[in-house]
């Protein structure tokens, strides 16, 4: 981890200390709500980036044994 974001870190850290603990958890709850909507907001830009290239013919179907011979070099 960088310096600054140690720093950055560890300054939150000390605010989130000095919070009463009821506040602590709250802080806690929405941070995690906070990060799940950034993963849910990642799956749909997948999922639509996904999408668009099935309509683009851009996709490949197949089996696991189709993705290995894809990915791995020919012995």
């Amino acid at each position: 981890m960088g310096q600054v974001k140690a720093s950055l870190l560890q300054q939150a850290l000390d605010v989130a200390e000095r919070l009463p603990p009821q506040d602590q958890e709250i802080l806690i709850e929405l941070i995690q709500h906070r990060l799940m909507e950034r993963r849910r907001a990642e799956i749909a830009r997948n999922a639509a980036a996904t999408l668009q290239a099935v309509r683009e013919g851009r996709a490949h179907y197949g089996s696991i044994e189709d993705l290995k011979h894809d990915l791995l070099p020919e012995p």
